[in-house]
């Protein structure tokens, strides 16, 4: 069976819309919530990526401080407790910083370092958020039209018959393709 040929400008189209990819924010949203930045590299906006990064180190590095000295507080606290009770086993173990505090000020600073270590559970994921939130946005404005063939005007309009005065707004929207 013969086939009928494709004409050289049919070909060329076909595979000119087989090459080109459409921009999917959606892609682009998904791809931020499972690794940041991702959405922005597929976005194009390279330079928001250590911006990312940047944002997202400042919860991450609290977050080691205060579980780090989370943990001190909470063993020194046990251990002066342990103390307490007459078993000082422990007491040399105590981080050289927290030697000289009483139980209550182990404990309000246990408390302390927990709950700051939470919040930056909570700053972390907040801006892993924003950081969907923009690549969703950027994906969604990534083919919005800011060319100069797009105008605005606002008219004013008067009609004495039906005694109304206004503004008109009137948009153009102009075409690159002369005929």
């Amino acid at each position: 069976m013969i086939q009928p040929s494709a004409s050289s400008q049919d070909s060329t189209y076909l595979q000119k819309t087989d090459t080109l990819q459409h921009h999917l924010p959606r892609r682009a949203t998904r791809r931020s919530a499972i690794v940041p930045g991702w959405g922005q590299i597929y976005n194009k906006q390279y330079w928001k990526v250590p911006l990312v990064y940047g944002v997202l180190a400042i919860p991450a590095s609290t977050y080691l401080y205060n579980n780090d000295m989370y943990k001190k507080t909470k063993f020194a606290y046990e251990a002066r407790f342990k103390a307490e009770q007459g078993d000082n086993s422990d007491l040399s173990k105590i981080d050289s910083k927290l030697q000289n505090l009483s139980i209550g000020s182990l404990q309000s600073y246990r408390n302390i370092f927990r709950r700051d270590r939470d919040y930056s559970i909570m700053w972390f994921i907040l801006a892993w958020g924003v950081n969907v939130v923009d690549a969703t946005v950027s994906g969604q404005l990534k083919e919005f039209d800011v060319s100069n063939n797009l105008s605005f005007r606002m008219v004013p309009y008067v009609q004495p018959q039906h005694q109304q005065t206004g503004l008109s707004l009137q948009f153009h929207f102009k075409s690159n393709h002369s005929k």
